[in-house]
């Protein structure tokens, strides 16, 4: 018998109906199994999902005292167990709600150049869009400023900790703004970019402190929005004019 007809004969052999049905079946497992995979992490994302919507929901009616991990849990309609399996505490529930929103924020305001115009007018849209966001959601805004006050004194994981600070201080669309002003001849060439920055930050901020959870409901978002338009008009003035 030559090769050739060894190899064939093996080759005949070696696909036989009971290595077709094993092949099958380790395939079959083998998809069976990552499809399994799939879905307990597409669980898991919405555990986490589920969670996260339930504190933000308790955070914004009630405030961050009153509410406790076990009140989430059964607003998630999970044990308290559960919830630990996520979060190591109710300070880094609400810091993942904060760092979530504040990474949507931050793509809200990065086409702002795409829209063209004067520097100024940039100005006045990201302090629109900066109002908007944390009217729309007050509990956050003071989570925020709990955070910022707080930082080096919370019980939080360091990793997310200095993952919320690096997202807090992501203000480098602020100072392009301002560059471009500087470029365009439309703000002096001497403009400090960060120290602008800076101080249109703590004017913003400071603003919705001070109005946000006092006065009349009725009043209280025109009353905000009216006050950071003209103070940050008297800024550009005061910029334009150095």
């Amino acid at each position: 018998m030559t090769n050739s007809h060894i190899m064939t004969t093996i080759q005949i052999h070696s696909i036989t109906p009971d290595n077709r049905q094993r092949h099958f079946w380790f395939k079959k497992r083998g998809s069976t199994i990552l499809a399994f995979e799939k879905r307990r992490r597409r669980e898991k994302e919405n555990r986490k999902s589920a969670i996260l919507k339930a504190a933000r929901k308790l955070f914004f009616e009630k405030g961050f005292k009153s509410v406790t991990v076990e009140s989430i849990a059964r607003k998630a309609e999970l044990s308290k167990g559960a919830v630990y399996l996520y979060f190591k505490s109710k300070d880094e529930i609400y810091s993942q709600i904060l760092l979530d929103d504040i990474d949507k924020f931050h793509k809200k305001v990065a086409d702002l150049f795409e829209e063209g115009g004067q520097a100024s007018d940039m100005l006045f849209r990201l302090s629109s869009t900066y109002v908007d966001f944390f009217l729309r959601d007050r509990e956050l805004f003071r989570i925020l400023m709990t955070f910022m006050l707080h930082a080096n004194h919370s019980n939080l994981p360091e990793d997310l900790q200095n993952h919320i600070i690096k997202s807090t201080n992501k203000t480098i669309f602020m100072e392009k703004i301002f560059q471009y002003g500087v470029d365009r001849g439309e703000f002096p060439p001497s403009t400090n970019v960060r120290q602008c920055r800076n101080a249109l930050w703590g004017l913003l901020n400071g603003i919705i402190s001070l109005y946000i959870f006092i006065g009349s409901e009725s009043k209280r978002d025109d009353l905000i929005r009216s006050t950071v338009n003209a103070s940050l008009s008297t800024f550009i003035k005061g910029l334009k004019g150095s």
